[in-house]
């Protein structure tokens, strides 16, 4: 299945370690945290990623394309016809990355509507580039498949300044808040399914567009959300504080989101 994740933020609240790189490419343990993202997707099947890239996207880019020189050891000749010979087992990891530019000032509805055009069809993912968790993916897949609705979120319980789920007994979600300054309840957490109806009823196309208002609150709206509680690990890297608990953790071994 493909996954969307949305890589084009500025990260403006976490300026201090993200000045030259974009956030998801700030590292946890030597590796971005992009690159834990994508290995838990992969740990649950997942290997096809389509990367929504903006603010300082060149950097993913790069990344990507150097990625067998950058995990493994190599020898460069750098005299005439020159090559390089990597060492060691392949460690490449077997995924599809396709890397699409959405924009510098795009907002994540943009971001994703624009990434779509590389979908193949059928249901698909959506999460954000700067934060992780330990979800279970296999049960959030079968849980979006059991209600028929066009899309699921995951509901985890953080401080509230993220966007709010109401939601009835049924895991319905009746409403869809953006960012309220008080939460109580559950908060989007990201690891998102839908089905194609999704981007070809509720986005408007225009540049300012927000995932996370007109049409997320439009789909909340029409009974087509369902909201999968995870209550187990969820952190977002939106702070310095945040970044260095996460790099503290898997320095200790004590990565909760480390399912590989």
């Amino acid at each position: 299945m493909q996954v969307i994740i949305l890589c084009g933020g500025q990260g403006t609240r976490i300026r201090e370690a993200a000045e030259l790189k974009p956030k998801p490419m700030l590292e946890i343990g030597g590796l971005p945290i992009l690159w834990h993202i994508m290995k838990t997707y992969e740990a649950h099947g997942h290997r096809d990623f389509v990367l929504a890239l903006g603010h300082l996207g060149p950097v993913i880019k790069k990344f990507f394309l150097d990625y067998r020189p950058m995990v493994q050891d190599f020898t460069v000749g750098l005299g005439p016809g020159g090559k390089v010979q990597l060492h060691g087992d392949a460690q490449a990891e077997d995924w599809s990355v396709t890397c699409a530019d959405t924009g510098e000032a795009a907002q994540t509805g943009a971001r994703v509507l624009r990434a779509a055009k590389y979908l193949k069809g059928g249901t698909f993912m959506v999460t954000y580039g700067d934060g992780v968790g330990d979800i279970d993916l296999g049960a959030l897949l079968r849980f979006h498949r059991s209600h028929g609705r066009i899309g699921t979120v995951t509901g985890v319980r953080p401080p509230g300044r993220f966007g709010e789920l109401s939601v009835e007994p049924d895991g319905r979600v009746a409403q869809f808040n953006e960012k309220p300054q008080v939460s109580e309840g559950h908060i989007n957490g990201g690891y998102m399914v839908f089905e194609p109806a999704f981007v070809e009823r509720y986005f408007s196309g225009r540049e300012d567009e927000v995932l996370e208002r007109e049409p997320l609150m439009n789909l909340a709206r029409d009974g087509q959300l369902m909201m999968y509680p995870h209550p187990g690990f969820w952190q977002p890297m939106d702070t310095l504080r945040e970044y260095q608990q996460l790099n503290s953790l898997w320095a200790l071994g004590k990565a909760p989101w480390k399912v590989w």
